[in-house]
Parts: C-alpha cells; structure tokens; sequence
C-alpha cells in the first residue's frame, strides 16, 4: 500500500523484505548474542514469531539498510534524514523544529500514527492517521538482541549515517502525539522498521 504527501510517495506499510534489490538473501538472525555481533545486514521477526509479520513487517539494522545491494525494492529508497523532515514539514513542523532533537513538534506523530487502540496502547495519544502513513508500534530489537516495546512505540529508520556508530531514525510513541528524532541510544545493531519512499 502507498500514500501520497505533499511531493513524497510513501509505501503506507512497513517493508518485509528478505532479499535485497539483486535477490541476495539479507540474513535471517534469531539468536541474541549472533544479533548483537553482526556488522552486516540482517532481518528478524518481533519476539522471533513469525505471526507478527503480516500487521508489522520485518525489523532490520542499519547494515541492511545501507548495504549497496539496495533493501529497498525497485523505485524505491529508504528516506534520508532530510526527507524525514520534508514529510514532518509537509505536516505542519517548521524547519526550526525539524532540525531539532528529541521529541519534536505538535500533533506531527498523531497524525502519522494509526488511530484507535487495536494495535497502540491506550491513549495512543492524539493519533488521527491524517496523513494515511499509518503507523503501528512494531516495537524493535535492542542492540543486545532483545526485543521490546511493541504496542508501545515504533522506530523508524533514515538512510542518514550520523557516525561510526549511530544513523538518524525516527520513533513515535502511544503516549505523545510528536515525532522523535534521534541517533544516540540504539546504535546501528538496532532492529527497525523500514517505510521506503518513491525514487523522484
């Protein structure tokens, strides 16, 4: 599924993919110790149970989103940092607080958020799904290999590399209607969900 806002074309789902671009398959890493060493791409289900796939997609770490074999499909790309801000803008961020850290702007996350409590928990603040990006709280994978947080959050990667060690990522929350930006705190091991953007 794909939404369109303002000038971007957004798949309107998280990406579930388990070959890349050129149909090399992206490791499939389900232990723990074997996620938190791994410096190359690699894919797990939630809580390693495959039942989640089809409601949240896959995660993945930055090494399987910077790998030059392409994680995105064909046409597409995973967003940068830089268009993760367009669509927050699109949606009523100035520039001022795009740029800035943490939890940033007003009701920008309620209006990518899913609406309801099916998925979110309650009060799954301010969520009005707006915009049709219809974001769940998939949760995500510690860099330690652990899993947390699905109901509650859901993080979001760019294909911005901050340094060494972190790249720019995205998270919304069940109990703020603002979008988070930031690098620090879950390094590149960390297990995501992707949204891929159309090439323009």
């Amino acid at each position: 599924r794909t939404v369109k806002i303002g000038d971007q074309v957004w798949m309107a789902e998280n990406l579930k993919v388990t070959k890349y671009r050129n149909g090399e398959a992206i490791p499939h890493i389900v232990d723990a110790s074997a996620w938190a060493n791994q410096s190359a791409g690699a894919w797990c289900a939630y809580d390693n149970n495959d039942t989640y796939v089809a409601t949240y997609g896959r995660l993945y770490n930055w090494y399987a989103v910077a790998d030059p074999r392409g994680l995105a499909p064909a046409g597409w790309h995973i967003p940068s940092d830089a268009e993760w801000k367009q669509l927050e803008m699109f949606l009523g961020m100035s520039q001022s607080e795009a740029d800035k850290l943490g939890e940033r702007g007003s009701d920008q996350g309620g209006q990518l958020k899913e609406s309801g409590t099916a998925h979110w928990y309650s009060p799954n603040a301010g969520a009005t799904n707006t915009s049709g990006f219809t974001g769940l709280p998939g949760g995500h994978r510690y860099d330690y290999g652990h899993f947390g947080l699905i109901g509650d959050a859901c993080g979001f990667w760019s294909s911005t590399e901050y340094d060494t060690y972190y790249a720019w990522y995205r998270g919304l929350y069940y109990d703020v209607a603002n979008v988070y930006r930031w690098y620090d705190g879950t390094n590149k091991h960390c297990g995501f969900s992707v949204r891929c953007v159309l090439d323009y």
